[in-house]
């Protein structure tokens, strides 16, 4: 009788599984018409691939469609390469995840500076100023992060002791980009390149540099009064350390199946080691650019949101599994959402409310 119920089980379940791609498809064709802007979607379960496709138009100027090579602004998901490059820097005995930040900065105030470490701009607890909350309200200019640190080096001020609190801080990772720079004596955009793109033969992707072109680039749109316009740049588009990452599904695989085999540093030990507690969640944790859950299996989780992208990813690297689903329309959560749902009602329970982490971004 067991026997037959556990052949039931998992028949259902490898039915189940096999429905996952026709339920996918459908759910992306149906929120991404061929005619606007779009998304690209893939998803791996115990390293294989079973779905990996584009819909919707890169350009609408030039009608290029959406693929698996189209290059997409990252946002937030960024963050993950940022912290990469600075634990490459530690484990190259360059840097210390405790040291303070004027190590690096000489001129930052002494009374924020040498209390804020590496570790806490890592892991969101510097308590330092957001940059958009201080920048002039009529800046028209597109802030790079060396402005970041001219807005807030000199501010004597804290949210909270550094430690103590989870604010998340697109300032911390301009700053972190800047630390980079200051450490390796090459510019981010080539830094990345040379220790992370080259390395793990991610061709296509890139850092922003205004007036550089992007191959295969998509560009950003928003909704409004019924239609799409264009929405691709802000004045907050050109800070590197927190969002200037352009890649695509064919390279980010590449990138996560370097974090499953430990091909840069070891992942898990590096959360360990870095990783700090969120106290307004009951389960989180933040380390290493990413959100992450240690139920069982461990679980990767971020999102990357800007003027005119959507991005959101989770990777469960012990089971090989991925989900990565880019999109060049803002507010574009609910395609992720219906993604997050046919997933977890195929077995993958635990990302049932994998998204409700985003809202610790705002």
């Amino acid at each position: 009788m067991k026997l037959i119920l556990l052949a039931g089980f998992l028949f259902m379940t490898l039915s189940t599984m096999a429905q996952v791609p026709q339920r996918l498809d459908s759910v992306m064709r149906s929120m991404n018409a061929p005619t606007g802007p779009g998304a690209a979607l893939l998803v791996r379960i115990n390293g294989k691939t079973i779905y990996r496709n584009g819909y919707g138009l890169a350009n609408a100027e030039t009608k290029a469609r959406i693929t698996p090579e189209t290059n997409f602004r990252m946002a937030s998901v960024s963050k993950q390469f940022t912290a990469m490059s600075i634990l490459l820097l530690e484990k190259d005995g360059k840097l210390s995840v405790d040291d303070p930040l004027t190590r690096f900065f000489p001129d930052f105030n002494p009374l924020v500076g040498k209390k804020v470490q590496i570790r806490h701009l890592l892991t969101h607890t510097s308590g330092i100023l957001d940059y958009e909350a201080v920048m002039n309200p009529q800046q028209r200019e597109q802030l790079l992060d060396a402005d970041v640190l001219t807005l807030i080096k000199n501010r004597d001020s804290l949210y909270f002791e550094p430690g103590t609190q989870f604010r998340y801080s697109n300032s911390a990772y301009c700053l972190l980009a800047l630390v980079v720079e200051r450490v390796s004596g090459k510019s981010f955009a080539s830094f990345i390149k040379q220790r992370i793109f080259q390395p793990l033969h991610m061709s296509q992707s890139t850092v922003y540099e205004a007036g550089k072109p992007i191959r295969n680039r998509a560009m950003g749109y928003r909704e409004e009064g019924g239609k799409f316009v264009f929405s691709d740049q802000s004045v907050t588009s050109a800070t590197k350390g927190d969002g200037g990452i352009y890649t695509s599904l064919t390279d980010y695989q590449k990138w996560i199946a370097a974090l499953e085999t430990n091909k840069l540093l070891d992942i898990k030990a590096a959360l360990a080691r870095t990783g700090k507690a969120i106290p307004q969640t009951s389960d989180s944790f933040y380390g290493a650019g990413w959100f992450y859950r240690q139920h069982g299996s461990l679980t990767l989780f971020h999102s990357g949101s800007t003027c005119g992208f959507n991005n959101y990813v989770v990777s469960i690297p012990s089971e090989q599994f991925l989900m990565v689903c880019f999109s060049n329309k803002a507010n574009n959560k609910l395609n992720a959402l219906a993604i997050m749902k046919i997933l977890a009602e195929s077995g993958y329970t635990k990302l049932a409310d994998i998204l409700t982490l985003d809202d610790l971004t705002q």
